[in-house]
């Protein structure tokens, strides 16, 4: 097959800071690509409580900061150059001791010309919650730069263990402007379109569940039952993880090993049957016949999957009716049938059994 490991699967991505490099990922990978953006972030230079955090950092003149992610420190110190307090930032936290969440936050502080002395090799705040309160704390000036949403839990415990904290909203999220396309988003979700659905940070978890509205437990089925969600991590998946969503997530927790998690999940996942002598894979929106790529229309689609639920067993009129995006009658039926014969290139496949229905000429399971 030439099109593509992920040819005949419908992926979503929710992220809107580099949710076209995602896209163009998935879609080099044969995917088709649906983008929603469930949040959209403050631009840093705009942002007066950022201006506010920074000024109060550099009259706190901290023993001690916390950075949580590259993307964030980095914009901090060139938003901070834009307000004309890069140097004196720069010079107060030189005199701190930095502690990074992971490696890529420590990227960004060694552009910045600066040098963490510790970083958490789980890229989890709680690893460096228990290192903080293992040394002790009480008395020190405590800087944490935030990542999208405040940490009250963190933070919390620094100032129950006797610390004075200054957070930094480096970045904040809010809904997008826009909302109309998480909305077709949602709707694609109930109507079974969507295959898998990737996750970049628990707001935006929280966000898309919110602008689901009604429909959210629709949304929650489907993720528990046939859509494939992918987060680049427990801290995003975390939202999920509560609502009792089965979600896949990469080793490394980065955006490439996301999309090759989703690229070798989702592939596992198709139906695989001997069906009149061809090996038949059945995907979201094609099917695979002896590794030849065959895309199906909508209602042809769904013909497939409900006979391929049920190798080899006799599907009713009325089931495939159901089965139909919009439903309608029996003659819908046989015509949504004779052309998914057509797309399969014989008739072969799917037996017509005299006033009972449809089923596939299945020889074995694969």
């Amino acid at each position: 097959m030439s099109e593509g490991v992920l040819a005949g699967f419908t992926v979503a991505v929710t992220a809107e800071r580099r949710r076209d490099e995602m896209a163009a990922l998935l879609q080099r990978r044969g995917a088709r690509v649906v983008t929603a953006s469930a949040i959209a972030i403050v631009p840093l230079a705009d942002d007066d409580a950022l201006r506010a955090a920074t000024e109060a950092c550099i009259g706190l003149a901290p023993d001690l900061v916390v950075a949580t992610t590259g993307f964030g420190f980095r914009g901090w110190i060139e938003a901070a150059e834009g307000w004309g307090l890069g140097d004196r930032l720069r010079e107060v936290l030189g005199g701190a001791r930095i502690l990074a969440r992971g490696p890529k936050p420590c990227g960004a502080i060694r552009a910045a010309g600066l040098t963490e002395e510790w970083a958490a090799k789980t890229e989890a705040s709680e690893e460096i919650l228990e290192k903080l309160l293992a040394e002790g704390i009480a008395g020190h000036r405590i800087v944490v730069q935030e990542h999208g949403e405040p940490q009250t839990e963190f933070v919390a415990s620094l100032r129950a263990a006797g610390a004075a904290v200054v957070e930094v909203p480096v970045y904040r999220w809010i809904a997008p402007p826009d909302t109309a396309p998480v909305r077709r988003l949602v709707e694609q979700i109930t109507a079974g379109q969507i295959d898998a659905i990737t996750f970049t940070s628990a707001p935006a978890v929280r966000s898309f569940l919110s602008l689901a509205g009604p429909d959210a437990g629709g949304v929650l089925d489907h993720f528990r039952a046939s859509t494939l969600v992918a987060c680049v991590g427990p801290v995003t998946a975390a939202p999920l993880a509560e609502r009792a969503v089965p979600v896949v997530m990469p080793e490394r927790f980065r955006l490439g090993a996301l999309i090759k998690t989703v690229t070798d999940e989702l592939p596992r996942r198709a139906v695989r049957l001997r069906v009149a002598g061809e090996t038949m894979e059945v995907r979201g929106h094609a099917v695979l016949l002896d590794d030849v790529f065959r895309p199906l229309a909508p209602a042809a689609m769904a013909i497939l999957s409900a006979l391929a639920a049920r190798p080899g067993s006799v599907v009713s009129k009325d089931q495939l009716i159901a089965a139909l995006p919009r439903g309608n009658d029996s003659h819908a039926v046989d015509v949504a049938v004779a052309r998914l014969r057509t797309a399969l290139g014989s008739g072969q496949h799917i037996e017509t059994v005299i006033k009972r229905g449809y089923r596939l000429r299945v020889d074995e399971p694969v």
